[in-house]
């Protein structure tokens, strides 16, 4: 491991000018729980890390003036999973927020890091191995094991995005504040995350010298419900093999405002549009949702050892919403 500087800026106007001055290879810490690692393995080789931590007032979790919820960066999963708000308005949302690894990691763990967390593949976290990911030629998942690995929206990377809490936050309409040395932007979560075909060594649109500033869910609406199914290999902590992300808004069976969002089956939160369509303004049933979600999952293209998800996932989604009725 190469030695390294660190800063530690106290306010944002401190980090933008941090952006704006240095040229060095620089990497954000907040819990520290994924950079660690990357950096441990050689997987980078930073020159300056930026701890973020010392920033207090991006740790808070407050009503807008809409009657929806902001949510600094820094803010730890486990205030997420302590919060009477999210436990009583987003309940769809503390369930994801629960689920994330072990109580020790919820304490050090933040909602920015978690949002923007790299990809838990072997073969990415191998430092002997150069993947496409890392600037080489293959991807070493299509011929290799890759049981855990995408079967929508990978090809040239087959990846699968590791956060809990983005699939939940996509259903629910979230946004992300981003800072830069240039000004601060407001974009939808769904257009935050990117596909390997866009940009194969990045997945998200962050930009040198942006940060996640506040995460902005809208106002809970009446008779809107949601939940977030996690399936693992283990009852433990562990990274979901398919996760199921439900929200919509609930009356005599039938869905409105319908969102489904599938975690561990893609590069990105996976929003499943067409199952949403063929559900919508009709009565709910299990046999309905099946069929939906078979229908939308017709893309998918499974490697050799996961086939298996496409089932877990229309067992995932099945659950998840027939328990909102």
């Amino acid at each position: 491991m190469n030695n390294f500087k660190m800063a530690h800026p106290q306010t944002i106007d401190q980090v933008k000018q941090l952006f704006s001055e240095t040229r060095d290879r620089y990497y954000f810490i907040a819990g520290g729980t994924d950079l660690l690692g990357k950096i441990k393995d050689e997987i980078i080789s930073p020159e300056v890390v930026v701890d973020l931590k010392f920033i207090s007032h991006l740790s808070y979790i407050e009503k807008d003036k809409e009657g929806g919820l902001k949510i600094g960066a820094l803010t730890t999963i486990t205030e997420l999973v302590e919060n009477s708000m999210i436990q009583k308005e987003y309940p769809g949302f503390h369930q994801a927020a629960s689920s994330v690894a072990t109580p020790q990691l919820r304490n050090m763990g933040t909602v920015g890091g978690n949002l923007c967390q790299r990809p838990r593949c072997w073969y990415y976290r191998d430092p002997q191995l150069k993947c496409r990911k890392k600037g080489g030629s293959r991807c070493f998942a299509l011929r290799g094991k890759n049981k855990y690995h995408a079967i929508l929206g990978g090809g040239i990377c087959n990846i699968v995005h590791p956060s809990d809490l983005a699939p939940m936050l996509m259903a629910l309409g979230a946004e992300l504040s981003i800072a830069s040395s240039k000004g601060d932007r407001l974009i939808p979560l769904g257009d935050f995350f990117i596909l390997p075909k866009v940009n194969v060594q990045r997945e998200n649109i962050l930009e040198s010298g942006e940060m996640v500033k506040e995460v902005r869910i809208p106002a809970s609406k009446s008779r809107e419900k949601s939940t977030y199914l996690k399936l693992r290999e283990r009852g433990a902590w562990d990274f979901a093999l398919v996760s199921a992300a439900v929200k919509a808004l609930v009356t005599d069976h039938i869905f409105k405002e319908l969102k489904i969002v599938l975690g561990g089956v893609a590069p990105i939160p996976w929003r499943l549009k067409k199952a949403e369509d063929l559900i919508q303004g009709q009565k709910v049933t299990e046999d309905l949702i099946k069929r939906a979600v078979r229908e939308a999952l017709k893309e998918a293209r499974p490697l050799s050892d996961n086939a298996y998800k496409k089932e877990l996932a229309e067992a995932a989604v099945s659950r998840a919403a027939m328990s909102l009725i």
